[in-house]
């Protein structure tokens, strides 16, 4: 309800809001600069405002505004101003004044270009910032999301080292960069991608974040990027210039038109649960309150664990989340997306940004974290936990019950798990190569954090080992596992992977895994430096076994549909485990042609124990095609039932000879 109307400093009516629910919502898109030669309009949301002026900048930073207009506010909250003349090149700025107080410059809630540092807008005209053939752009095939293997990474770690080969180390170019091989004469960089076979690249946030200073951006500073400054624009210190803004929307676009070309679609990681600093953010700068979960003592809620929480329930940080995504679809041809802390989102939000994604792309990606940092300011059955995929259909969460199932929890990097030899994990396990649906052989009182399944499909699930945020594999390996000795590293890295490749879930690498990336054994190198986040690509050499493991694992799932059912009814149709003795060991039956795969009751076995184990099966012959860390789908030999003798520490797969 609208409490009363007064009198602004300029002569129009201010709109006084008795709540937050009472404010208008922004008709149409939320652009706020739209450029053409003859002039450019301004727009900015601030329903509450008492005025708003616009300041036009020669700089992106310092100096003072050489021209400043007075914006006039309109029948939904928006103020409005047109200015005449070409102003390409220049740089702009909202003030908004509220409570006769000015609240200082800001580039506004939906910059599309920025300058250095993302503290003003810049005016361009996006349509130059096209590379030659992004109109013929195409996404790469994909049948089924059932189909899909994400290998995530970050920009710096994966081309920063001297071993790299790459020229734009570090930045967006990066991966376009075709023939860079490490000084082994083996391929690296986008050759290395198509190479593993991966689907999907998880890009670390790659939007325009506040914790890097963009004037040293060659210098070694590092972060993941898990600070919002400006969601909408590309980070400038993977840009070749940041200076010039321009060049990081063309570098971008020429990455995302690379890996197309290369059969990899693209996920973008977005943080849209919090923001860097709340106090001095677009959002607080605009329309105070609205955009955070506010407690009762006025302090901001922190469910992000990072000072704030944004309140997507609200219908225009909702309008922000859907329009965001879709900008990041329409102008970069994005193909999926990954939502940080996705558990402090509500249901309802996450699921109108699937629905509006689909219609641009009905095979779009989208998963998160189904979990906050803290407990959120809002009720437990809307949010978009793990506990409410469900509710969420077309929408993946990460499975950290098979994770710590195999590793260890999260918690204690020395505390080991399967992987280690120790008992009472096999339930976890089994739970993820179901992909977390309800399946009649899951003990669900046996697995870790989850007494019910949670994913109606198994395509609701990410199926992954590590990821950025943690040791990386082989560290925690190292700490966990105390009587590593000869190759054990090597062989429990694959025996993990294989447990991710042949589950029914989303597979997910950590990029570098494939060559035994290590990190110095630092649990959250979110700004550890290049020295201990790069990957030592001399490593492809040393660990070639291990990559050709995995290359010949991904290849194995793609070419044989009982691994990617894609369908729970399915799986708890074809896919049935093998009874074991003991612990340490998880063995499973993909049966009659699961899938229509050509092969006939596939055989998996994972052993995790320290001496040979021995399954029973069906009496037949069996030809192998992943024995002892190698992989060869044309056949390793054969073995007869009713028992398959596994080796240490490995994995066996077999199919039946008919």
């Amino acid at each position: 309800m609208v409490a009363f109307m007064m009198t602004g400093c300029e002569g129009h009516s201010v709109v006084v809001y008795e709540s937050f629910e009472d404010y208008p919502v922004r008709k149409g898109s939320l652009s706020e600069m739209e450029y053409t030669p003859s002039g450019a309009s301004f727009h900015l949301w601030s329903p509450n405002a008492d005025e708003v002026r616009l300041m036009l900048y020669e700089e992106a930073e310092g100096g003072h505004a050489f021209e400043t207009y007075h914006m006039q506010l309109g029948d939904d909250g928006t103020w409005h101003v047109n200015v005449n003349g070409d102003l390409k090149g220049k740089f702009y700025a909202f003030n908004v004044k509220m409570n006769d107080e000015w609240l200082g410059d800001t580039p506004g809630l939906f910059a599309k270009a920025v300058g250095i540092n993302g503290l003003r807008g810049a005016i361009i005209d996006m349509a130059q910032t096209n590379p030659v053939g992004w109109e013929n752009d195409r996404k790469p095939a994909l049948r089924s999301l059932a189909d899909v293997v994400v290998y995530e990474m970050h920009h710096r770690d994966f081309s920063i080292d001297a071993s790299s080969g790459i020229e734009h180390k570090g930045q967006f170019l990066a991966l376009t960069e075709q023939g860079t091989q490490s000084p082994e004469g083996l391929s690296t960089g986008i050759d290395h991608l198509k190479e593993l076979g991966v689907t999907h690249i998880h890009i670390l946030p790659s939007y325009d974040y506040a914790s890097i200073d963009e004037h040293t951006f060659k210098d070694s500073h590092y972060n993941w990027g898990y600070d919002p400054q400006n969601y909408n624009v590309p980070d400038g210190s993977y840009s070749t210039d940041p200076t010039k803004p321009d060049t990081r929307i063309i570098e971008f676009k020429q990455m995302v038109q690379a890996l197309h070309q290369a059969g990899i679609r693209v996920v973008l990681d977005v943080v849209y649960n919090h923001t860097y600093n709340a106090a001095t953010s677009a959002f607080e700068k605009t329309v105070p309150g609205y955009f955070y979960r506010i407690k009762s003592d006025g302090t901001f809620a922190n469910g992000s664990g990072c000072g704030n929480e944004t309140a997507s329930n609200r219908p225009m940080m909702r309008k922000f989340m859907v329009e965001s995504v879709l900008y990041w679809m329409r102008e970069y041809h994005l193909d999926g997306f990954r939502f940080d802390l996705m558990g402090i989102h509500d249901i309802a939000t996450m699921n109108m940004i699937r629905q509006e994604a689909q219609k641009l792309d009905p095979q779009v990606l989208i998963y998160g974290e189904g979990w906050a940092a803290e407990t959120p300011l809002y009720a437990a059955d809307s949010l978009a936990m793990k506990a409410n995929i469900a509710r969420m259909p077309g929408i993946a969460a990460f499975s950290d019950e098979m994770r710590d199932g195999l590793r260890g929890p999260w918690d204690d990097d020395k505390k080991g798990a399967f992987l280690a030899g120790l008992p009472g994990h096999e339930e976890s396990i089994k739970f993820g190569i179901v992909g977390a649906i309800n399946h009649p052989q899951v003990k669900m009182d046996e697995v870790n954090y989850s007494n019910k399944a949670w994913a109606s499909e198994p395509v609701q699930m990410m199926s992954y080992v590590s990821c950025h945020d943690d040791m990386c594999l082989v560290d925690r390996l190292r700490t966990s596992v105390s009587d590593l000795k000869g190759n054990d590293l090597e062989k429990l890295d694959m025996l993990a992977q294989t447990a991710v490749l042949t589950s029914q879930g989303i597979p997910f690498i950590f990029a570098g895994e494939e060559v035994m990336r290590d990190k110095k054994f630092v649990h959250n190198s979110f700004n550890s430096p290049d020295s201990i986040n790069a990957i030592n690509w001399h490593n492809k050499a040393k660990y070639q076994s291990v990559y050709n493991y995995y290359k010949g694992m991904i290849a194995l799932r793609k070419h044989h549909p009982a691994f990617r059912l894609g369908s729970a009814e399915l799986v708890r149709q074809h896919l049935e485990f093998l009874p074991v003795e003991g612990s340490g060991v998880v063995a499973f039956c993909l049966k009659g042609h699961a899938g229509g795969d050509a092969w006939n009751n596939i055989i998996v076995v994972l052993n995790a124990r320290r001496e040979a184990a021995k399954v029973e099966v069906p009496e037949g012959k069996y030809v192998v095609v992943v024995k002892d860390g190698w992989v060869n789908e044309d056949g390793l030999g054969s073995l007869y039932g009713p028992v398959l003798s596994v080796a240490p520490e490995t994995a066996l797969i077999v199919y039946q000879d008919n």
